[in-house]
């Protein structure tokens, strides 16, 4: 958890994102959203799906940039390219 921490923070700072991947059932979306939290950040789990295109995923993107909100998007991998 700490050295998630650190390597989140230090992409923040560059003004670069973070992509937490690791083993299910570790910690990355609650290690996420706490951190979004601590920094006063609010965090908003999308749960992928094969039903989400471009559009939608579009859309998410643009309210999350527009609000200044961080994204979680969990089972990324169900994306269809």
């Amino acid at each position: 958890t700490d050295r998630i921490y650190v390597t989140a923070t230090q992409a923040l700072h560059l003004m670069m994102g973070c992509a937490p991947a690791g083993p299910a059932g570790t910690g990355k979306t609650e290690t996420t959203k706490d951190l979004a939290s601590a920094m006063g950040k609010a965090c908003y789990v999308f749960n992928c799906s094969d039903q989400m295109d471009y559009r939608s995923m579009g859309d998410i993107y643009k309210g999350l940039a527009s609000s200044g909100s961080w994204g979680c998007f969990d089972e990324f991998n169900r994306l269809v390219p």
